[in-house]
């Protein structure tokens, strides 16, 4: 082959070679185009919303342009609530408005209802653990042990536990209808709801000496209730107090004070400081129980309940017998809003009388009883007999071996 022949060659292969690369370089060009065209199109159909919030923006282009059908109230509570757990306060939450009326009966230890405590089980139905004596729900021949299935005809699975529970209370003198299942049978059972205040305190002397008060919580007639109790099972001849607060979630300050300025001598009972950096301190008189005394926590006692088992022990009265309690160092305040959601947003931290804080790390018991997961359940259900209790037991072989403080 001739020089001229080859160099002719080479430059025919250099040629389709380059020609190859020039193809790809002015496709990916043309790609590239295309892309700023059709972007550049998007945003001249689709303009930056600039006006109002974030989430204003966000709410006002769902409306105006998502093809499905949205429902505005189910977006402000998700927006609201996810704004509430943003803030990384396990005890700061959001109330949507329709649940804001059962935090209130909460609150105020009433509601109304059936008269049924249900739980919810690993099929999604709702066992019937307890049935209030004495309550509709009774006397329409429903019983502990029967298994929830439908409420006004509305599978309980399908709605889970929550709207089950919207379900089975309404306005008082209305009917529900109930569906359960008791062994191999189903019945439906028509049940007229009723106006219920929840026992707060519940009592009885054991071993004939020992004066047990059990605090479900230290909400709205706690005090009233408790000092009656009190009351009531020395002049029973109680020579101890027993207080039980598990599974106890707290409740407001004032009736925790009450209860404690009964109890206690003279001195702090309660330190604060708010948001703003102010500061408060609620004072006993000299007015108190001569009385030994001993107090039972355990995994789900926290709040006033922690700080009422805290100040008993800081003054030397009572031992603290149980499990390690959950460590909730803030308090919260309820804002409602406009469209009658609320808020409770925690707006300060509290302190024991001598000034210590539980935020995160809680009781330790003085006498320390773990229980199993079917005790603790049996216990938190209030299906378990006080003879039975092994923490019960051991609280009571303290005061009766006169190992208190």
């Amino acid at each position: 082959m001739s020089a001229p022949t080859a160099f002719v060659l080479w430059v025919l292969f250099f040629e389709v070679s380059e020609m190859k690369k020039a193809k790809k370089i002015i496709s990916y060009v043309l790609v590239a185009a295309l892309s700023s065209v059709i972007t550049a199109g998007i945003m001249i159909r689709n303009p930056m919303v600039t006006a109002g919030s974030k989430l204003d923006q966000l709410s006002d282009l769902i409306e105006e342009r998502f093809i499905g059908e949205a429902d505005v109230t189910a977006m402000e509570d998700a927006a609201a609530n996810a704004m509430v757990q943003s803030l990384g306060d396990r005890w700061s939450y959001y109330i949507s408005a329709e649940d804001f009326g059962a935090y209130q009966d909460q609150m105020s230890n009433s509601y109304v209802g059936v008269g049924i405590t249900i739980h919810l089980r690993e099929d999604g139905y709702l066992d019937i653990v307890q049935v209030t004596e004495g309550g509709p729900a009774e006397a329409a021949g429903i019983e502990p042990g029967d298994i929830l299935l439908k409420a006004d005809g509305q599978d309980c699975a399908e709605m889970g536990i929550d709207q089950t529970k919207r379900t089975v209370r309404g306005e008082e003198g209305t009917v529900v209808s109930l569906t359960v299942r008791r062994e191999e049978q189903e019945m439906t059972l028509d049940v007229t709801r009723a106006y219920f205040e929840t026992p707060v305190v519940k009592s009885q002397m054991l071993d004939d000496h020992i004066g047990y008060i059990k605090i479900m919580n230290f909400d709205s007639r706690c005090a009233e209730e408790t000092i009656r109790a009190i009351d009531n099972r020395i002049a029973e001849g109680a020579e101890f107090l027993l207080f039980d607060v598990r599974n106890n979630p707290g409740g407001y300050k004032n009736e925790l004070c009450k209860v404690l300025d009964y109890l206690l001598p003279e001195g702090p009972l309660f330190r604060s400081e708010r948001y703003d950096g102010s500061t408060d301190v609620d004072e006993s008189d000299e007015n108190h129980l001569d009385i030994p005394m001993a107090v039972m926590v355990n995994r789900e006692s926290y709040s006033a309940a922690e700080f009422f088992a805290a100040a008993l022990r800081e003054y030397g009265v009572a031992q603290i017998i149980g499990e390690k309690t959950v460590g909730k160092g803030y308090f919260q305040e309820t804002y409602q809003l406009s469209d009658g959601s609320a808020v409770g947003l925690s707006v300060g931290k509290y302190f024991t009388p001598e000034g210590v804080s539980l935020a995160d790390t809680g009781l330790e018991p003085d006498v320390q009883v773990e229980v199993d997961e079917e005790t603790f359940a049996k216990i938190y259900y209030g299906t378990m007999n006080p003879e039975e209790d092994p923490q019960i037991l051991a609280a009571i072989n303290v005061l009766k071996s006169g190992n208190q403080p």
